[in-house]
């Protein structure tokens, strides 16, 4: 609510607020066939097999496997979001090609969002593996850093500098890469997470696709 009221307040209604909301909007969306499929119900039960395998050298097996596999696969899809970015903008909001400016600026701004979709996804793996583990707090605190992250963003950077949209879209990839790399940690510390690597092979990781 407040991130939503400091918009509001610093940037009113406008081309640019439609532009990024659209542009946030997109690999949230996303975020549910992914990341969701990670994390599913929060619990032992909704990571295959951690709630039966115990010994942290076989659960760190399976991650590095899903942290690795998947990666490489969110990464591709990224990759096609990033270049892909005017047809992706286009299905979601037609409109915006009527004028104003906002076509372009929601595209611009999705080239930097759309990476969210990676970093968000990997932290929902790290929070359903730690959830299954009752380590609660480092994968409810998360989320408060987005938020932080995007209203510092919005109040002290974005509206002084030329392009502010494209600052907060900045914000936005930022924000998923610090989450990243605030929950990860704990999982190595855990000593269930080692190097990604690719492991299709593993069944953990095939149940984990059937989701």
């Amino acid at each position: 609510m407040l991130r939503d009221m400091m918009y509001s307040q610093v940037f009113g209604a406008g081309p640019l607020m439609d532009a990024f909301f659209i542009a946030f909007k997109i690999p949230n969306f996303l975020r549910r066939l992914s990341a969701r499929a990670l994390s599913r119900r929060r619990s032992c039960r909704s990571f295959p097999s951690i709630g039966s395998v115990r010994a942290p050298a076989e659960v760190r097996e399976l991650v590095d496997g899903v942290s690795g596999t998947f990666g490489v696969v969110l990464f591709v899809i990224t990759a096609i979001g990033v270049i892909a970015a005017p047809v992706i903008i286009f299905m979601f909001a037609p409109g915006f090609r009527s004028g104003g400016g906002r076509f372009d600026l929601a595209v611009d701004m999705l080239r930097w969002t759309f990476p969210y979709l990676f970093f968000i996804s990997l932290v929902s793996l790290a929070s359903g593996v730690l959830n299954s583990y009752g380590k609660f707090g480092s994968a409810a605190f998360a989320p408060v850093l987005l938020n932080v992250i995007m209203i510092v963003t919005a109040a002290l950077i974005a509206p002084n500098t030329p392009n502010p949209g494209i600052i907060l879209a900045v914000g936005v990839f930022a924000a998923g890469v610090i989450q990243l790399a605030f929950i990860w940690p704990f999982m190595v510390r855990l000593g269930v997470a080692g190097w990604p690597r690719w492991g299709w092979a593993h069944e953990g990781v095939r149940r984990v696709a059937r989701l």
